[in-house]
């Protein structure tokens, strides 16, 4: 897979990012997005698919890049299906500061050490291309605003934005109301990005352990056989 196109794990990162504070909104619920967004990147580069409420490697072919060549080579160890909800809840926190290491290292973002009270170092990002993130958020809101169906890549960034709690970050207050409704709406026209949002809001909601129905669009089938501190 070549870099001519953003990833979704990148593009949900530049979304939270606060181009005033240099930190990330959501920390907490962050990383489980981005853990889903790399299945939802996955899907659309033809490596894996969903099966009923799991996932499936179909093609364990690496993509070339090396984030989501790490997530496909542990869903391949697997050897079966894995529950979206258990692989998104699974032990593989820290992404974000994985993702924000990676973003700097493609020279999408620069690192700014300061200090916290004077003592506590601290790592705060700045985006190097304000342009790209206006442009992320120009398709949330032409999607948001038009009502036109939008693109995979697209809905499935506006369903994890909605599932880790984005919505009040890139709409807020009462007038944003109405935004962060359409933004949840746009959940249902992406099945892959349906199901793995629905995964992390189950995760955050502590529902891991019970199975849930498929997203909308994804029928039910049969199973198979940190040298930083990360942004707050």
């Amino acid at each position: 897979m070549g870099r001519s196109r953003r990833t979704i794990p990148e593009e949900l990162l530049l979304l939270a990012l606060d181009p005033t504070t240099g930190t990330t909104a959501q920390p907490q619920s962050l990383d489980l997005g981005l853990a889903g967004a790399q299945l939802v990147e996955l899907a659309l580069a033809g490596r894996i698919a969903p099966d009923g409420d799991r996932i499936a490697v179909v093609m364990p072919r690496p993509t070339g890049d090396p984030t989501l060549d790490s997530a496909l080579e542990l869903l391949r160890r697997r050897g079966s299906p894995v529950r979206a909800v258990h692989w998104i809840g699974g032990p593989r926190l820290g992404l974000r500061q994985t993702y924000l290491s990676h973003l700097e290292r493609c020279g999408m973002v620069h690192a700014v050490e300061g200090q916290m009270c004077g003592v506590l170092p601290t790592t705060r990002y700045q985006a190097t291309d304000t342009a790209i993130s206006r442009e992320i958020r120009a398709r949330l809101d032409s999607a948001i605003r038009t009502g036109v169906p939008p693109d995979p890549r697209t809905a499935a960034l506006a369903a994890l934005a909605h599932a880790v709690g984005l919505g009040k970050h890139l709409y807020p207050g009462n007038e944003g109301r109405s935004s962060r409704s359409r933004l949840r709406d746009l959940i249902r026209h992406d099945p892959m990005g349906g199901l793995v949002a629905h995964a992390v809001m189950d995760v955050q909601n502590g529902a891991g352990a019970q199975p849930r129905r498929s997203a909308p669009g994804v029928p039910a089938q049969p199973h198979g056989g940190m040298a930083r501190a990360a942004a707050h």
